[in-house]
C-alpha cells in the first residue's frame, strides 16, 4: 500500500469519521449527569445513536484539523464534508496529500508524486461516516462515557474497522465533533482534532470532483 494509501487509513479510521470522515455530536440523555462508564450494551447504543443522528443531520460542514501520528509527527489542513458521501481533505505544506470523496469512489493524491489510489467508497469506513442517516445498531459500540464536557464513544467493527478502533470525543453540551482517535492492530494512535467548524455551507461541485483523468484504469484516465 502507497504512503498515501496508508496515510488516508489513518485519517478515515481514526476519523468517524467517519471523518468525516471523517469523516464529521453528543450526549445521551440515556446517561445521567456525572461522569458514567455505560455498561448494558442498550445504553451504549442509545447514546451512540442519538450522537450519530446529530452529526448525520450535518449535511454539509467545513475547519480546520490537526492531525498527531503514533511517531509524534504532526500535520494540518482544511475538511470539507458534504452529504452523502462527499469529503475532501487538503494537507497543507509540506505534506502533498488530497484526500477526495465525490460519493461513489475515494481518492487518495500524492500532489508531489503525481499519484493516486482509487478506492470505491462502499469498502470504506468512510461509507459509514458519510451516509444520509448513520447507523449503529451492528453491536459498533464498545463503550460510552460522558463527563461534564466531554462525551467518549468507542467503536469497534471488524467488518468495517478491521481489528482497530475509533475512539470519538463530543462537546457535551452542543454534540460537536472535537476529536477522534484509531487505534490500529498494533496499539499504535493516530489523533485528529478539529477547529473553526462551520456547518450549513454551500460548496462548489468543483470541491468534490475527484481527476479520474490522472487515475490510471479509469475510463477518463489520459496518459
Amino acid at each position: 500500500m502507497s504512503s498515501s494509501a496508508t496515510a488516508f487509513h489513518r485519517i478515515v479510521l481514526s476519523r468517524r469519521m467517519v471523518l468525516g470522515a471523517m469523516a464529521g455530536a453528543a450526549a445521551s440523555t440515556m446517561i445521567s449527569a456525572g461522569t458514567v462508564q455505560a455498561q448494558a450494551a442498550a445504553p451504549s447504543n442509545a447514546a451512540a445513536q442519538q450522537i450519530a443522528n446529530h452529526f448525520s443531520a450535518v449535511t454539509t460542514m467545513q475547519g480546520e484539523f490537526v492531525q498527531f501520528g503514533p511517531r509524534g509527527e504532526q500535520t494540518d489542513g482544511k475538511f470539507y464534508i458534504e452529504r452523502p458521501g462527499k469529503l475532501r481533505f487538503n494537507y497543507n505544506d509540506p505534506s502533498p496529500i488530497r484526500v477526495i470523496s465525490d460519493g461513489r469512489n475515494v481518492a487518495i493524491g500524492n500532489l508531489k508524486m503525481k499519484t493516486w489510489d482509487l478506492y470505491p467508497l462502499s469498502k470504506t469506513p468512510l461509507s459509514l461516516l458519510l451516509a444520509q442517516k448513520i447507523d449503529l445498531s451492528d453491536g459498533s459500540v464498545k463503550s460510552v462515557k460522558q463527563e461534564p464536557d466531554l462525551t467518549t464513544i468507542v467503536l469497534g467493527n471488524k467488518t468495517i474497522f478491521g481489528t482497530s478502533t475509533i475512539t470519538m470525543m463530543f462537546d457535551s453540551k452542543t454534540y460537536d465533533l472535537r476529536q477522534w482517535t484509531i487505534t490500529d492492530n498494533q496499539g499504535k494512535d493516530t489523533s485528529v482534532m478539529v477547529t473553526n467548524v462551520k456547518t450549513g455551507v454551500q460548496f462548489d461541485d468543483r470541491v468534490f470532483r475527484v481527476p479520474y483523468e490522472s487515475i490510471p484504469g479509469t475510463p477518463a484516465y489520459r496518459d
